[in-house]
């Protein structure tokens, strides 16, 4: 099993945040920092602004040694995956091999309306051709070029450069569909992140992904299952409570039977509930960027009672 930090800072955080949060991370044995990449919040006032998901993960490549970094996930809306190949190509060379890219269609309508970024109402597409776009740039030998021509995006003869450190790079997809997420996951990821599901749709997305990758003649073995969920971790209820308080919640909100929500012993159980279909790596979504203290309980009193 991994574990992994997964935050939103369109909410409102800095990078000293983010890289406050992800070094306690890597300082406590958690296996990755994840972010969202979105551009304005959906709650609160967003205070002090958003940050760019892909400039944020360069600076943490360099400030960081071990720990795994990435997107969960990035929108095709806001990048041509030729750049896009090329940024994650750099970041993965500043991290010595350590990121991951999650890529989905989006979703964020008002996000886009905000700062101007076209918003088709079919993106489906757009998410297929990026990945056949950014995965084939990454393939492609040294010396040669990479062409594509499809309904949306046309690349002549690219260089395909400057190459990963890893081959290849690992790409997340996540989502709930029954039939056109998993057929892409099996075509094109190394990870199938099955959302924030109630515990009745677990084992139905995991069967449509087996049966996706059937269909292709894919090892269903060699799709890793994650998890993300919002988590709310304490040592009593009275500091669960604290923490639901500081993004507009209440314990009894959060505390829905889907979240992530307890002390060690009450966070163990779900996990194993996790564990016992098959997922092996679990993001805990934290939602206050300024509580490094929540990082700190999750790593030293929770992780290590945690299955490995």
């Amino acid at each position: 099993m991994e574990y992994c930090i997964f935050t939103e800072p369109q909410l409102g955080a800095t990078y000293a945040d983010e890289l406050a949060y992800a070094q306690t991370a890597e300082r406590l044995g958690f296996t990755g920092y994840f972010r969202s990449d979105h551009y304005l919040s959906g709650m609160g006032d967003g205070l002090p602004g958003p940050s760019d998901a892909w400039t944020t993960l360069a600076g943490l490549a360099r400030e960081t040694s071990r720990i795994r970094i990435g997107t969960l996930v990035s929108p095709v809306t806001f990048r041509h995956p030729g750049s896009l190949a090329i940024q994650v190509a750099q970041v993965d060379a500043m991290s010595g091999g350590r990121v991951e890219l999650g890529l989905g269609a989006g979703w964020f309508e008002r996000e886009h309306q905000a700062y101007g970024i076209p918003f088709p109402a079919k993106r489906f597409d757009l998410l297929q051709e990026q990945l056949e776009i950014v995965t084939g740039l990454w393939g492609t030998p040294v010396g040669g070029a990479y062409s594509f021509s499809g309904a949306n995006y046309r690349l002549t003869e690219a260089p395909a450069l400057p190459k990963p450190v890893q081959q290849p790079v690992p790409v997340i997809i996540g989502g709930g569909g029954p039939r056109r997420t998993p057929d892409l996951v099996a075509r094109f990821a190394r990870e199938y992140n099955i959302g924030f599901p109630e515990d009745h749709q677990i084992a139905e997305r995991i069967d449509n992904l087996r049966a996706a990758c059937e269909r292709i003649g894919r090892d269903p073995a060699t799709v890793r299952l994650s998890v993300a969920m919002s988590t709310f971790a304490g040592r009593d209820d009275a500091e669960i409570a604290a923490r639901a308080e500081r993004i507009g919640k209440t314990i009894a909100e959060v505390r829905d039977g889907t979240n992530i929500v307890g002390d060690a012993a009450e966070i163990g159980e779900r996990i194993a509930l996790y564990r016992s279909f098959g997922i092996e790596r679990v993001y805990f979504q934290l939602l206050d960027l300024q509580d490094v203290a929540h990082v700190e309980y999750l790593g030293a009193e929770v992780l290590p009672h945690l299955p490995r």
